[in-house]
């Protein structure tokens, strides 16, 4: 195995504390999921998966539009859903994914979100654990 980056943050307190990475980039309060929408100025981790997620599946579909001959991807949008649910058995996330891709015909943008799911760091690391939803959006 060879390690391509590193990357760390630390949360102090607890379901209303402070997350910080070490590169100082991030710098946040946070709150308990069930407290979000009564503090603007603080965010969920689950609002932080969502970030992370879109930021991973928009690098993920840039490389797969490369192998496809598709080399400008400046207007796509990838947005991310988190919901956290409850059934008998406790509570669990899903994700539902949002994908646009302008100026593709249909059976092509399938082919760029499929490929990217393969590729996406955060779709592995949610395999088989948290159900993922994908949705291509088209003109």
């Amino acid at each position: 195995m060879k390690t391509i980056f590193e990357t760390s943050a630390t949360h102090t307190g607890g379901s209303k504390g402070h997350v910080a990475s070490d590169a100082g980039t991030i710098d946040l309060d946070i709150m308990p999921s069930s407290a979000q929408g009564n503090n603007n100025k603080a965010t969920t981790p689950e609002e932080l998966l969502a970030a992370g997620f879109a930021a991973s599946f928009a690098g993920a579909l840039e490389g797969a539009a490369g192998e496809h001959g598709i080399n400008s991807l400046e207007d796509i949008t990838v947005t991310v859903n988190i919901a956290g649910n409850e059934d008998e058995d406790g509570t669990f996330l899903e994700v539902t994914l949002d994908v646009y891709i302008p100026e593709v015909d249909k059976k092509t943008g399938e082919a760029l979100v499929n490929d990217a799911h393969e590729r996406c760091t955060f779709s592995q690391a949610t395999q088989d654990n948290i159900t993922v939803n994908l949705n291509l959006l088209l003109d």
